[in-house]
């Protein structure tokens, strides 16, 4: 019997067997073993996917695997694996496969999604109700705006507050849930997560964080006090650009069955195959964070001198406004870099001098990438404003890449 189908008749090697090692191990070691069923003899460390629409069920519909839509061996594994990043020491111990997919007991519980997207909108459509009131940050994620107006098509009251200096705070009173995503994206505004959490909590709302850009490595969100963790794994937790996939981490057991139910229901599931490549390139995390968070501070430090460049962010500088709140509350400052050239065509230029950033959208991945986000609309940006993403590149190559492109764009 293989690892994945013991799991999946609850006679086999539970995910995370191990996880009580986990607790004090760096975090290379963490996401290198993250989620690993106990050895079997002659079976692969990692069972590959699990392709089931249904499983064999006879007699009553007990046990964790009855249909695909609802748990998948596979997504038990990485559910998992990410529970141990976002909790390592609350999960140590804990892991169960009994009931539900990367149950961590007493620990933090993790479910994955199709997309971050569908993380994003499980939370946000299972908590609130109409006349319910929300807050969502106003510079965050260019696909908010699309949430917001469907949340006021249900009835529920949408307010809105900048990300920087706290400014949510001004409009929490009397609100369900507060949305905060730090650092911002694509402005690199940091809030301070444990302030806004305890002023949220003590006004009765629950508190979700976007941690797409920090990952579980860069900041542990749930440790500062929110409700909620949720991510797209599409960018740097899996790193290669070749996945859709998101998650919801969450301490409390009501709370995550209702994000479970409303999975169910929508049926914004992964595929077991992009959950097992997600879970494979996990072990990878730490050695590509490293790098990419090195670049991103190697790239924002050369650009620094560059007179043509205005409106740097970078929160790993120490003279980022982001900086000092950033250095409290994260492990690791990401591999974003946002700054502004002084026209629209001066950063088309830009973007097509540039040898080794491809100019592409989304951001996280092993090779760097860039983009003029105004194409998009929707964010509240310049024309000549950069979104550039450090990949693992040699750091030399990286900068003297960015700064060449900078002065062939200059005529």
């Amino acid at each position: 019997m293989t690892d994945s189908a013991a799991i999946a008749a609850g006679t086999g090697a539970e995910p995370g067997a191990g996880a009580g090692t986990n607790a004090g191990l760096g975090d290379g070691t963490k996401a290198v073993r993250a989620g690993l069923p106990e050895p079997v003899k002659h079976e692969p460390t990692l069972p590959g996917p699990v392709f089931a629409a249904h499983f064999h069920l006879p007699g009553d519909p007990t046990g964790p695997y009855t249909y695909g839509r609802d748990d998948n061996p596979t997504w038990t594994l990485l559910e998992q694996a990410i529970g141990e990043l976002e909790a390592p020491v609350e999960t140590a111990g804990a892991a169960t496969v009994e009931g539900s997919g990367g149950e961590a007991g007493a620990g933090v519980e993790t479910l994955v999604f199709a997309s971050g997207m569908a993380a994003i909108s499980a939370v946000l459509f299972s908590q609130l109700r109409a006349g319910d009131a929300v807050v969502l940050p106003d510079d965050g994620y260019q696909a908010l705006p699309l949430v917001r107006e469907q949340l006021t098509a249900y009835g529920i009251e949408v307010r809105t507050a900048p990300t920087g200096n706290d400014a949510q705070l001004d409009v929490l009173d009397g609100a369900k849930l507060l949305w905060i995503e730090t650092p911002s994206n694509p402005g690199l505004d940091v809030c301070d997560v444990r302030r806004l959490a305890d002023a949220a909590h003590a006004r009765g709302a629950l508190v979700a964080v976007d941690n797409t850009l920090a990952t579980p490595l860069g900041q542990r969100p749930l440790e500062l006090g929110a409700d909620f963790s949720v991510a797209s794994g599409t960018k740097m937790l899996t790193g290669h650009g070749d996945i859709l996939l998101g998650y919801v981490a969450c301490r409390d057991a009501e709370l995550t069955a209702s994000v479970r139910r409303w999975r169910k229901i929508v049926g914004a599931i992964p595929g077991p195959m992009e959950a097992w490549l997600a879970h494979r390139s996990l072990a990878t995390l730490q050695l590509r964070a490293e790098r990419q968070n090195a670049n991103a501070l190697a790239v924002a430090e050369a650009l620094r001198g560059r007179g043509e460049v205005t409106g740097l962010r970078y929160p790993g500088l120490p003279d980022d406004p982001s900086h000092k709140i950033a250095s409290q509350q994260m492990r690791r400052f990401g591999c974003v870099v946002s700054f502004t050239l002084p026209s629209r065509e001066r950063a088309d230029r830009f973007l097509d001098a540039l040898r080794l950033v491809d100019d592409a959208t989304s951001f996280g991945g092993v090779r760097s990438t860039a983009e003029r986000r105004g194409r998009w609309g929707g964010d509240a940006v310049a024309e000549g404003f950069i979104r550039l993403s450090a990949g693992s590149e040699d750091p030399a190559d990286l900068v003297a890449d960015v700064l060449r492109a900078l002065d062939e764009s200059a005529g």
